[in-house]
């Protein structure tokens, strides 16, 4: 379905919404790591690549704004304190949730809501007990305290609660937790997978990833997992559970966590296609707002910008090749693994085993046009990090990759245009956009403690 947003209607439903009364739903999306950089190239691989005309969804939005995102203890913020002043207004430090600095508890607007009455769902492509999600509905003085934080979610009383798997079942010594006991306590639904969800009739559901293994996210888009859940169907889920609930206000907290995991990775190919997904999740909440355009309002914006993602590099002059990335069919995260898996084998593994399955997964030679030059620089690191197993690894916060790994996806890159700061976050703005009832209320410019507190404000106006 095409999502056309012309300018003049774009005008009126501003006009429109400076009269409407609160709205009765609404939808806050965070891109996860979604900074401009994460956008513009999703945005340019639509454009040239997709044949779009029509920007991504997000970027018809009447609202577009931007954000700060620095933390009370840093320029440049961890996910924690972002999370913390995305859902509460409040300035904390890094590491710390849903507390100030101090360890003073402090409200999410998820929960103010509740209180006053709206069904609250909070959904994830990544652990549900992260630091996005858990700041809406925790307090701790430590993002690392996963049992603490799974006993809230569970005590919490939201309608639904989604993402790939809970990291408080087990102690640090790997042994089982109470906490699965406690959510059946609390009379959640626990279910792995949507299979069976329209059946269910309990008032409280706690989705996670079918694969128990598959711990920090659901699984990229771009690997096509087959069983894996997604964003999109998470949503539309979530949604379904408010409807079911019969609530006829809500808040919906959606997040693509998965493109903050990709950007950890420096993984181009992964984070378009994750935003892509984010912006098919987006349209199930627009799809909303088209049948409720006075009742509802959708934000969105990211919590920080992860990679420092920047659009052009030396290799390219003043240009961008992202079609390349059509022929990218496996994450830089799962590639590795592949590679790391055939170190522990006992079975021969050759180069030209490697350069089919490169053919095969990123269209090395076939499509994209690696040299002599680069291939045998490839070669030479597969024979010192497959064969030998030797050379240092670079750790990322999700992952580890070898030098072999890294030196593919510095070539990929070295054709597509795409270029990096850092494995971590940076201090960059990041996007917002708004539709809806009071969404001109975020057209100045923000920090990201103003998101939550206009929120809390349209909602409560009278």
């Amino acid at each position: 379905m095409k999502h056309r947003f012309l300018t003049s209607a774009a005008s009126l439903l501003i006009g429109a919404s400076l009269f409407a009364a609160s709205p009765k739903y609404i939808f806050y999306y965070i891109g996860d790591g979604m900074g401009m950089g994460q956008v513009m190239g999703t945005e340019a691989y639509n454009r040239t690549v997709l044949g779009n005309n029509e920007p991504i969804l997000m970027m018809q939005f009447p609202v577009n704004s931007v954000s700060t995102t620095y933390s009370a203890s840093s320029p440049v913020t961890d996910s924690a304190a972002a999370g913390t002043a995305l859902a509460t207004g409040y300035k904390t430090r890094n590491g710390m949730l849903g507390v100030t600095p101090d360890t003073t508890a402090v409200t999410s607007i998820a929960k103010t809501l509740f209180d006053d009455g709206y069904g609250v769902g909070l959904v994830t492509s990544v652990y549900p007990d992260d630091a996005t999600p858990g700041a809406f509905y925790t307090h701790v003085p430590h993002r690392g305290m996963f049992y603490e934080i799974g006993k809230d979610a569970a005590a919490c009383g939201y309608d639904f609660i989604g993402g790939s798997n809970l990291r408080g079942t087990k102690d640090k010594n790997g042994n089982k937790t109470d906490l699965m006991d406690i959510f059946a306590e609390n009379n959640v639904r626990v279910i792995r997978g949507a299979e069976g969800f329209d059946t269910i009739t309990s008032r409280r559901v706690l989705m996670l990833s079918p694969f128990e293994d598959r711990t920090s996210n659901i699984g990229y888009t771009i690997d096509s997992i087959p069983g894996a859940l997604t964003l999109p169907v998470m949503t539309q889920a979530c949604l379904t559970q408010l409807e079911r609930n019969g609530r006829d206000r809500f808040f919906m907290m959606v997040e693509g966590g998965n493109i903050d995991h990709a950007g950890h990775a420096n993984d181009g190919g992964t984070i378009i296609k994750e935003t892509l997904n984010f912006n098919e999740a987006l349209k199930i909440a627009y799809d909303f707002y088209l049948a409720h355009p006075d009742e509802t309002l959708i934000v969105v914006t990211a919590d920080h910008e992860t990679g420092g993602m920047g659009l052009g590099n030396n290799a390219v002059g003043y240009d961008l090749h992202l079609h390349y990335y059509d022929y990218q069919k496996i994450s830089k995260d799962e590639f590795s693994d592949y590679c790391r898996s055939l170190a522990r084998s006992r079975r021969a593994y050759r180069w030209d085993d490697m350069e089919e399955f490169l053919k095969e997964k990123l269209g090395f030679w076939t499509n994209v046009p690696v040299t002599p030059e680069q291939t045998a620089m490839l070669k030479s690191e597969f024979d010192r990090c497959i064969v030998h197993q030797s050379g240092s690894d670079q750790k990322t916060l999700y992952n580890s990759f070898d030098q072999f790994t890294l030196k593919v996806f510095n070539i990929l890159d070295s054709f597509t245009g795409l270029g990096w700061t850092t494995n971590g976050h940076s201090g960059g703005l990041v996007p917002v956009y708004a539709i809806g009832v009071g969404a001109e209320k975020f057209a100045s410019f923000n920090d990201n403690t103003d998101l939550p507190k206009r929120i809390l404000e349209i909602a409560t106006s009278k």
